[in-house]
């Protein structure tokens, strides 16, 4: 089975510690690994709570080129505290920073965090079912946190609302194992392909890779 490039991977975390240290202890190791692999990171901006933790660790080790945040311009004022981490971009609107976290990622990570990051994650697994992406989606399982969600998906199958070819959330608690399940991911066929008989996603604004949205970047620059 092929193995899919992962140059850069976006993480959606709470701009908040958690109540346990383990969060943050979590968000150091996988910035960690991120290094070890330069794996590159594409996230919110933020330098406070976990957000500030993983970046913070991963431009250690990288630099500021290895760390891409968006941030709504509304938002930075409250978000961003002291220096910023790596290549900050300050955008219109939250749809804009989405899209764009989107584009330039290869895959998505989800940590623990609260409505905002469950929000980000919710809406990258809906676009891979209607095909605007084919990357993967995983949760970093921190302490089991995710437990609770993982048995509403079940849930929801059971209920008839999402087929099980849908469910294809990654799972694990282990960077390395998590990434590396990452990198055999093979995307369903989506409901929109499906139905017009094809295997092409139907989306280009976020279907780019890391590498296709660079090469944008510089030819619009």
């Amino acid at each position: 089975m092929a193995s899919r490039e992962l140059r850069k991977l976006c993480v959606f975390c709470g701009s908040s510690t958690g109540s346990d240290p383990v969060y943050m202890n979590s968000a150091k190791q996988l910035g960690e690994y991120f290094v070890r692999e330069n794996i590159g990171l594409v996230y919110g901006g933020g330098t406070v709570g976990l957000m500030g933790e993983i970046a913070r660790t991963v431009q250690g080790g990288l630099g500021d080129e290895g760390v891409m945040g968006v941030l709504p311009e509304a938002l930075a004022p409250r978000e961003v505290s002291g220096t910023i981490i790596g290549k900050t971009h300050i955008v219109a609107d939250m749809h804009t920073r989405k899209a764009m976290m989107a584009q330039h990622a290869d895959g998505f990570i989800a940590m623990p965090g609260g409505f905002g990051t469950l929000e980000e994650f919710m809406e990258v697994m809906t676009w891979q079912q209607l095909g605007f992406h084919t990357k993967p989606v995983a949760l970093f399982n921190v302490n089991g946190f995710f437990d609770p969600l993982l048995t509403f998906f079940q849930h929801i199958v059971q209920e008839g609302f999402i087929m099980a070819q849908y469910n294809t959330v990654i799972i694990s608690a282990d960077p390395e194992e998590l990434v590396q399940k990452m990198r055999l991911f093979q995307p369903p066929v989506s409901i929109v392909a499906a139905a017009l008989n094809s295997t092409i996603p139907v989306g280009v604004d976020v279907s780019v890779s890391s590498r296709q949205a660079e090469q944008a970047d510089s030819s619009a620059a």
